[in-house]
């Protein structure tokens, strides 16, 4: 009996072993499978620049290596001032904004994937003046812009070539805010669409607004993309000056980075609707120079870059419940980081350090979302723009 009670207790262990051994084995799987859905390999990076500096003379193309970090150049393409870019969906064309001593300008490209060139198809007025972001609908048919000296967004319909008709519409603001240099009029900051592309929201610095508008699902020559009798405004407090926001991949939180307040305001999200429910400071020595904001692609961090003082990068943790902050750390960069972008693979997050005419690329820890300097710098002179794009 003792025998028998031995040989089942030995059976049993055996069995545990077993299991454990397989449960590991499959954590191991799993983890190996994450990483493979993730790796994205080489893909083209695009650059935006400022071009007042002398040395950049556009947008710079480059491929990436989204799994080390390593990078190299692959062509150029002169256009003034390109600071900010979108891809089409069909990945065929890119639109950039643009600006020479006089006017601003919305410019399409072709962009050929085989060699990495791009090519100026055609540009047109923006009207409104300063344009500093650029976005476009899900179908790729409508370019819209938003112009920071204009206080206006412009709208332009795109051909079945990629080139862009003449201004199709403007829609001018009007307002100003508290504070008594930054917000004596409207500055409209930036423009993006809701995930399902039912809205488009655009952030006004200087008069503390964020506005929604429904948008026009089919948009015909000289058709308006907005429905300006289908617009909400939403109040953001005194002195935030929204600059960027962000959603979160969940689709039910809106992240919105006061320029002027340094600080992130934490919305729900619900069909368009927009709930605050957190405030949280960005950044600590309240510069005045908060710039970018993006979450993380698998949703658990969020970033926000701070110029002016103590240039870098505030990191935050998500939570899972209900989507408000946590602050964890903060990450020093190079002068300026006006844009920063993070790798579809959500490995890295390159910084546009625009005065120190450098892009560096940190590591991002998936664990912690804390980031480490990889030392694999891209210098470029005045970057101010990153995307990226599949390579075919």
């Amino acid at each position: 009996m003792k025998k028998f009670r031995k040989i089942a207790y030995l059976f049993f262990i055996t069995l545990l072993l077993v299991s454990c051994t397989m449960k590991e084995s499959k954590k191991s799987n799993d983890d190996t499978l994450n990483d493979s859905i993730i790796s994205m390999g080489e893909m083209y990076m695009l650059l935006g620049t400022n071009t007042s500096a002398e040395g950049s003379k556009g947008i710079y193309v480059y491929k990436i290596d989204t799994d080390t970090g390593e990078s190299e150049k692959v062509s150029m393409v002169d256009v003034a001032n390109p600071s900010y870019l979108v891809i089409s969906p069909n990945e065929k064309f890119v639109y950039s904004v643009g600006i020479d001593d006089k006017n601003g300008y919305a410019h399409s490209f072709s962009f050929d994937k085989e060699s990495g060139n791009l090519t100026l198809l055609n540009s047109q007025l923006t009207v409104g003046r300063g344009p500093t972001y650029i976005t476009l609908n899900a179908k790729g048919n409508n370019v819209i812009t938003a112009n920071y000296s204009g206080g206006s967004i412009s709208q332009f319909n795109v051909n079945s070539d990629g080139t862009l008709s003449p201004l199709s519409n403007l829609f001018q603001f009007e307002g100003k805010g508290t504070h008594p240099k930054r917000q004596l009029q409207p500055h409209l900051h930036s423009v993006r669409y809701s995930p399902d592309g039912s809205f488009l929201f655009a952030a006004d610095l200087g008069t503390d607004k964020v506005y929604r508008y429904k948008t026009v699902q089919s948009v015909f020559e000289g058709q308006p993309a907005l429905l300006e009798n289908d617009t909400t405004v939403f109040m953001t407090p005194e002195g935030t000056g929204p600059r960027h926001f962000d959603f979160h991949p969940n689709g039910l939180y809106f992240y919105l980075l006061g320029e002027l307040s340094g600080e992130v305001i934490v919305y729900d999200y619900n069909m368009g609707d927009l709930q605050q429910k957190q405030i949280i400071l960005a950044d600590s020595v309240r510069a005045g120079g908060s710039a970018d904001i993006h979450v993380s692609p698998n949703g658990r961090f969020l970033y926000a870059s701070n110029r002016l003082q103590e240039d870098g990068i505030a990191v935050f943790a998500i939570d899972p419940q209900d989507g408000t902050l946590t602050k964890i750390g903060y990450q020093l960069t190079g002068k300026h980081p006006r844009n920063f972008a993070i790798t579809p693979s959500g490995k890295f997050l390159l910084v546009a350090s625009r005065d120190d005419n450098v892009i560096q690329v940190f590591a991002i820890d998936k664990k912690t979302g804390m980031l480490q300097d990889t030392k694999q710098d891209i210098f470029i002179d005045k970057p101010v723009c990153i995307k990226f794009t599949r390579l075919n």
